[in-house]
Formats: structure tokens, C-alpha cells, sequence
């Protein structure tokens, strides 16, 4: 009993080089997409920052997993994002689109990578809020990116270049913006039902694998939309509210006024 009690207390061993050793498999991904970029196979880049978004996801729950959570992990993390979600996107959509419209095309995917490196500066500093996330994260700008690229190769066909070129306008507000985007990270519910989250992303996962260039670009959209315009009904409601509050604390002004008559 006592043994076992032991070895209840005793703490998690840090294994600091696991996260991150996964941290740079997904920094090689973005990397390695560059390189497909340039040899104009962007079928394969994006495959490959989809690959890296993947990867991200897992590293900080390694770290969590075996207590080796750091600062220095962090920022680490942060610059690898910069580059697997920040240029290589950026690159992808320059070489495969927007270099028909010269520098206007430049600038956007610079502000791409701009607004990402804000969007990440923004999210190390800000440690107010962990239910959401200010801003659209930049790996699914990215993800937004890659699955228009897989969609226009294996479904649609040629995307109009003035689309995109707004898309990527529109990305990069997105991240800089106040928008707040869900965090699934800490939401109560996952946590108490680990198996049914298990059972839920099985079954996702056989989706996406039926029409993955179209079920991924679907959920990415959705996640951008949907949190859009989720936040405009939150920011409704709360008007409605201010003024209702408003027009009772002018009543009761009012009322209290014309008892002092």
C-alpha cells in the first residue's frame, strides 16, 4: 500500500529534449515545403505544412505530458511557427498565385508573415485569457492556405488569382485582429471524457479520409467562419445589453428625480 502510494506522489521525470526534438520536425516540415515550393510542386507543399500543423499540435501536449514545459520550449516553438506557418505559406501562395500581381503580390504575402509573427508575439504575452484565442491562430491561416492549394489541384481546378490575393489580405487581418477563436485546449468537457474524444477524432479522421482536399479545406473554413460569426452574435447581445442597462439607469434616474419634487 505504501509502494503504491510512492509511486503515486512521485513527480513526472522531464524529458526536456522530446517536445523539442517534435518542435523541429515540424520547423523541417515547413522548411522542407519551402523547397517543394521552388520546384513548383505545391501539391506536396501544402501536404507538407498540413504535416507541420499536425506535428504543432502534439509537441506542447509531450511537453505537458512530461513536465517539460519551459520558457525556452515556448519561444522556440513560437519561431518555428513563424517560419512553418508564416513563410512557407507565404511562399506557397506567392509562387502559385500572387506573383502575377507583382509587388501587390509581395506585400500580401509579406503581411502574411508579418501579422503571424504579431499574431505569436501577441499570443507569448497574453496569458489573460486560455479559454480562446485572440486573434486567428496562425496555423490555421496556414492550414486555410494549404487546403485552398490541394482543393484548386485535385477538385476545382485553377483558383482565380484576385481570390486568393484577397484571401491572403484577409488572413492577415484576421490574426491581428480582437476576433476571439475557441481553444480547445481547456475546455472541461474534453477533459472529464477523454475516451468519447478519442471515439470523436477516430471518426473525424475516417472523414477527412474519404475527401481529405475537401473535408480539410471544410473544416478549416468552418473554424474561421464559424468563430467570425459567433463573434458577432457575442458582441450583439452585448450591445443589446449595454443599452437595455442604459435605459434602466435612466429610468431610475428619472424616477428618483420625481420623488425629490
Amino acid at each position: 500500500m505504501k509502494r503504491a502510494q510512492i509511486k503515486k506522489d512521485k513527480p513526472k521525470r522531464s524529458v526536456p529534449f522530446l517536445p523539442n526534438f517534435i518542435t523541429t520536425m515540424s520547423l523541417f516540415c515547413g522548411f522542407y515545403s519551402i523547397s517543394f515550393s521552388l520546384k513548383g510542386n505545391y501539391y506536396m507543399a501544402a501536404i507538407l505544412i498540413l504535416i507541420a500543423g499536425f506535428i504543432d499540435g502534439i509537441d506542447g501536449r509531450v511537453a505537458r505530458a512530461t513536465n517539460s514545459t519551459s520558457e525556452f520550449g515556448k519561444e522556440y516553438d513560437s519561431l518555428s511557427d513563424v517560419i512553418a506557418f508564416g513563410v512557407s505559406p507565404a511562399i506557397l501562395a506567392f509562387l502559385w498565385q500572387l506573383n502575377q500581381y507583382g509587388r501587390f503580390g509581395f506585400i500580401a504575402s509579406f503581411l502574411f508573415v508579418a501579422c503571424g509573427a504579431l499574431r505569436l508575439a501577441r499570443f507569448n504575452s497574453d496569458t489573460t485569457n486560455l479559454s480562446s484565442f485572440t486573434g486567428l491562430p496562425i496555423p490555421i491561416a496556414a492550414a486555410a492556405v494549404s487546403s485552398v492549394v490541394l482543393l484548386s489541384t485535385k477538385v476545382i481546378g485553377p483558383v482565380p488569382a484576385l481570390a486568393v490575393l484577397g484571401g491572403m489580405y484577409i488572413l492577415s487581418f484576421m490574426m491581428v485582429s480582437t476576433i476571439r477563436f475557441p481553444s480547445f485546449k481547456h475546455i472541461a468537457y474534453i477533459k472529464a471524457h477523454p475516451f468519447q474524444l478519442l471515439v470523436a477524432g477516430l471518426l473525424l479522421l475516417v472523414v477527412v479520409a474519404l475527401a481529405p482536399e475537401v473535408m480539410i479545406f471544410t473544416l478549416t473554413m468552418s473554424f474561421i467562419v464559424g468563430g467570425t460569426i459567433w463573434n458577432m452574435i457575442v458582441y450583439s447581445m452585448g450591445h443589446i445589453k449595454a443599452k437595455k442597462q442604459g435605459k434602466g439607469a435612466e429610468h431610475e434616474s428619472v424616477t428618483r428625480q420625481d420623488n425629490n419634487i
